[in-house]
């Protein structure tokens, strides 16, 4: 009787959360959520120079954010022919305070976090929140190597949120334009959630 060959075992997840590249208004520390604007000259450059870091990986899913300066970076990076579109990788939705600076909205609201107080007529910090941890399920369903590329705030939410930590955590977690980190599980221990690297830059 013929057997058939043993199944191969898939590839363990390791998720390449990627920031999009520089912009006008993340040069300039406006707040950008659903303002859908485009990579700067630079932006453009730092995403083509993301291409050697992940050259010789087979990704099995490749996510992007909705928004224009996401699936540019995708697409510089070589993966735009396989990126498919995951609304839940959006920006945080900073409502009233779009296109504000930090200091801006303070001026108007002293003491304001956006981690405890979110954002009028924009996203809170629990919806944040709901939004990260179904998308973590999402992604732990999946193997081997997945690029997803995302934002600044959101990204950090996901990272803090694959690890088990309140949203307060994204204030310790930095993340540049056209940097990336490694999410994944440790291999000691499957069952913990691990970032394995984070905030690289290409030198």
């Amino acid at each position: 009787m013929k057997t058939s060959a043993p199944r191969e075992p898939d590839a363990p997840l390791q998720i390449y959360l990627v920031r999009h590249g520089q912009t006008e208004w993340s040069l300039s520390g406006q707040h950008t959520g659903r303002t859908d604007i485009a990579l700067t000259p630079q932006g453009e450059d730092e995403a083509r120079a993301l291409q050697p870091s992940f050259r010789g990986l087979t990704f099995s899913h490749v996510l992007t954010s909705p928004r224009q300066r996401a699936r540019q970076t995708a697409a510089l990076v070589g993966l735009g022919a396989q990126a498919a579109v995951e609304p839940d990788l959006a920006e945080w939705d900073y409502g009233d305070y779009d296109g504000l600076r930090s200091v801006e909205i303070r001026a108007m609201r002293p003491g304001w976090n956006i981690v405890r107080d979110g954002c009028p007529n924009g996203e809170s910090p629990a919806q944040i929140t709901a939004r990260a941890d179904r998308l973590a399920a999402k992604l732990s369903a999946l193997s081997g190597p997945v690029a997803v590329f995302t934002h600044g705030h959101f990204g950090r939410c996901l990272a803090a949120r694959w690890i088990g930590l309140d949203l307060t955590a994204v204030q310790n977690l930095l993340l540049g334009t056209a940097c990336y980190g490694v999410l994944g599980y440790d291999p000691g221990h499957p069952e913990n959630r691990v970032i394995a690297r984070w905030n690289i830059a290409v030198a």
